[in-house]
Formats: structure tokens, sequence, C-alpha cells
């Protein structure tokens, strides 16, 4: 007797495979997976003090450093001192023209010339001195949205500020007086702040961020 014959009605039933899951049977799920972040999911972007990242993952500095915002509290500083100073020198040229009418109406030609020269030259200084304060305010207020020519400027000017105080101040030194000396020192300390808050590290990357 062969239990292998199909025919045969005394043999082993053959073997049926295994039932398959029906429709809507539950399957095995998957092992776990991570949610992945979908298009437009908020993303999370590094970040450090001062700065915020931009799109290409970039550090972008929010806040001006603080050298930065010294050397402005500076710039207006000086440009008050040179607008004061503007209208001084004009108050002495009204005063020189004066006297120059004053010396024409007495006939004397010699101080009616030198009045007029000292006019002509207060108000030149006068004139000088107010564009100085016009370029300090300009480069104060443009710290904040200026780029790279407003950074080389304010170092030129700076520059040039320290050289005429240090003129100043050996001047005062030769004299010998103290008042002569705090003044030149005070626009040499000013003038080097000035010079060093755009060139340093920070103020570099301050005036070379970029901007949305």
């Amino acid at each position: 007797m062969s239990y292998g014959d199909p025919n045969n009605p005394y043999g082993q039933p053959p073997q049926q495979p295994p039932a398959q899951p029906g429709y809507g049977y539950p399957q095995q799920a998957p092992p776990a997976v991570p949610p992945q972040q979908g298009y437009g999911y908020p993303q999370q972007q590094p970040g450090y003090p001062g700065y915020s990242a931009y799109p290409g993952g970039n550090p972008m500095q929010q806040t001006m450093p603080g050298l930065l915002v010294t050397a402005r509290v500076f710039l207006f500083i000086i440009s008050a001192v040179q607008i004061i100073g503007a209208l001084a020198y004009l108050y002495v040229a009204a005063i020189a023209n004066d006297v120059s009418d004053a010396a024409d109406d007495f006939g004397s030609s010699s101080a009616s010339d030198f009045a007029d020269v000292a006019a002509g030259v207060g108000v030149v200084v006068a004139l000088i001195l107010a564009g100085l304060a016009a370029l300090s305010i300009t480069l104060g207020v443009k710290f904040g949205s200026g780029g790279q020519g407003i950074r080389v400027t304010t170092i030129v000017y700076g520059a040039l500020g320290c050289v005429a105080g240090l003129i100043f101040l050996f001047v005062g030194l030769d004299t010998g007086m103290a008042s002569a000396v705090i003044f030149p020192l005070l626009w040499v300390v000013f003038g080097a702040i000035i010079t060093a808050a755009p060139a340093v590290s920070s103020g570099t990357a301050w005036f070379a961020r970029p901007r949305y």
C-alpha cells in the first residue's frame, strides 16, 4: 500500500499549504522607523548667541558688536563737537566782517584787509567742520545697514582723526599746559576706537553679513 498514491482512498491525505491571510488581515508591522520630517516641516537650525541661521546653514549676525556700538556713539559725540566748532567759527567770521566794515568807515585799510582775511578763514573752517560733522553722522547712522564702503571709510576717517589728535597732542605737550593735552588725548582715543572697531574680526563680520 502506498500512501504516496493520490488515487488510493486509504492513503494519507496530502498536505495542504498553510492558509494565506485574507484581505484586511492585520499584517505584521515592519521594524519601527523614526518618522521623517516632511516638506515644510520646521527644521531645527543651529543657533549661536547674537546669530541666527539663514538658508545655507551659515550663521547671520543680528546684533551689532559692542565695540562698534561704542565707535558709533563716539562718532555722534564728535559730530556734536564739530557742529559746535562750525557755529563758533561762523560767529568769529561774522565778528571779523563787522570789524572790517568799521575799519572801512574809519579809513583803516590795513585793519579792514586783516579782518576780511579772518572772516574768510572763519567761513572756510566752519564749512569744513560742518562737512566733517555730516560725515560723522552719516557713518554712525550707516553702521546698521552699510557694507564694506562704510567700513573702509570709517577706518580711514578714524585713522586721520588719530593723526590730527596726535599732532595737537604733541603741540599741547610742548606747551606744558594740561588743558592743552586733555582734548587732543581724548581725540586720539576716540579716533583709535573708531579705527579699530570696523577692522577687528567682529566688525569685519558685521559689515560683511548677508542682508535679506
